[in-house]
């Protein structure tokens, strides 16, 4: 996406390799997302517009536009009731 920040030691997997399984995907990042410094971001996830992620997060589903997600397993802390960002 355009206009996003990616911090430092983040790693975006595009396939994975389990005991039983190989798992491949694409991974989109939309517009305006932050994602925080050391997060690991799983095959086959979208994190949508305006989306922030939060430092060490693993991300293994997908994020929705404008909210705010952490933590491993991910949470969704925050989902926008807007198009332009998270609920106040």
């Amino acid at each position: 996406g355009k206009n996003c920040v990616i911090g430092y030691h983040t790693t975006i997997l595009a396939h994975e390799y389990l005991i039983d399984e190989y798992r491949i995907g694409e991974v989109v990042i939309g517009d305006d997302v932050m994602i925080g410094a050391n997060t690991t971001i799983l095959p086959g996830v979208t994190i949508g517009d305006g989306a922030v992620v939060a430092a060490g997060s693993v991300v293994h589903k997908d994020v929705p536009s404008g909210s705010f997600a952490c933590g491993n397993p991910l949470q969704i802390r925050h989902k926008s009731s807007e198009k332009n960002g998270p609920e106040q």
